[in-house]
C-alpha cells in the first residue's frame, strides 16, 4: 500500500509518496494552498490517483511536547482529511523536520530562492521516511 506525507502549512502543503513495499519516501511537487475545501479535494483525488491506503501528517509540536497553535490547525486538518478522504490520518511527530530540510538544502549550496520551493516537500519527505522507518523498527522488535 502507499503511504502519502503531509507537510501542513499556511501556503504550502509539502507531499511525499511512498513505494508500495513503504520502505521509500519520494517527494511530489507542492501544493500551493488555495482554500480548505480545494486543498482538500487535491488531497482526496491524489489518494485516489496514486492508490494511498493511509495518510502521515505531520504535527508540529513545541520542543517540550505540548501543542501550540500550528499542531491545533494540523489536528483539525487531520479532522477534515479523515472526513474527507476515507483512509487512516496518522498525525507523526515532526519536531525539526523543516529546519532538518533547510539545513540539508544549505549543505548541498541550492540558493534561497530555490530553497524555499524544496523546502516544504522536502520535510514532507521526511516525515513520511521517518514514519516509514518507525514501523519498520517496530516490527523488528517484535521478531525478538
Amino acid at each position: 500500500m502507499r503511504i502519502l506525507g503531509i507537510d501542513y502549512g499556511t501556503k504550502r502543503l509539502g507531499l511525499a509518496l511512498s513505494d508500495e513495499d513503504e520502505i521509500l519516501a519520494s517527494p511530489l511537487p507542492v501544493r500551493m494552498r488555495t482554500s480548505l475545501a480545494e486543498d482538500l479535494k487535491f488531497v482526496s483525488d491524489l489518494v485516489v490517483e496514486k492508490t494511498v491506503g493511509a495518510i502521515v501528517l505531520g504535527l508540529p509540536l513545541n520542543m517540550n511536547g505540548s501543542s501550540g497553535g500550528m499542531a491545533r490547525a494540523v489536528q483539525g486538518f487531520a479532522d477534515e482529511l479523515r472526513r474527507t478522504c476515507n483512509v487512516p490520518v496518522v498525525l507523526f511527530d515532526e519536531r525539526l523536520t523543516t529546519s532538518e530540510a533547510e539545513r540539508v538544502l544549505v549543505q548541498a549550496d541550492i540558493s534561497r530562492k530555490k530553497r524555499k520551493n524544496l523546502r516544504d516537500g522536502l520535510a514532507a519527505v521526511l516525515i513520511l521516511q521517518g514514519y516509514l522507518d518507525s514501523q519498520r523498527s517496530d516490527i523488528d522488535h517484535t521478531k525478538d
